[in-house]
């Protein structure tokens, strides 16, 4: 019989897979603050047609802004904890689902153990 099964994928720090992490987390804070700026463009322009509520239009758009600024505070405590963290940490990256055949007779508290894959430089290194 075949079930289906949470596998943790982690990825092993190297020097290029930091790297790979700076650029990731600094183009997603420059989008975040684009998006802001964009924003705060389109609530003024929305001003000044008056078609709108200023009260309601600019408490909608602030909102808005505000989600990406905590975006780019959680990016900004990323950046941060990727710089103290060492050459070889293993840093969880998602969860797949995986097809596991079991059989009568198999250990359940081996089948039910999860399984990780860890990758290393976009390479898998080891299925534990």
């Amino acid at each position: 019989m075949k079930i289906l099964q949470s596998v943790v994928v982690k990825q092993v720090l190297t020097e290029n897979s930091k790297d790979k992490l700076f650029e990731n987390y600094a183009t997603k804070k420059q989008q975040l603050e684009k998006e802001c700026d964009q924003l705060r463009f389109e609530m003024k322009k929305l001003e000044k047609s008056k078609k709108f509520q200023p009260i309601s239009l600019k408490k909608h758009f602030e909102k808005e802004i505000e989600m990406r600024q905590e975006k780019v505070k959680l990016l900004d405590f990323q950046t941060e904890q990727l710089h103290m963290l060492p050459l070889g940490s293993e840093l969880k990256e998602k969860e797949v689902k995986a097809i596991i055949e079991i059989n009568e007779g198999d250990r359940w508290e081996d089948v039910q153990s999860g399984r990780t894959i860890i990758i290393k430089d976009g390479i898998i290194d080891e299925i534990r």
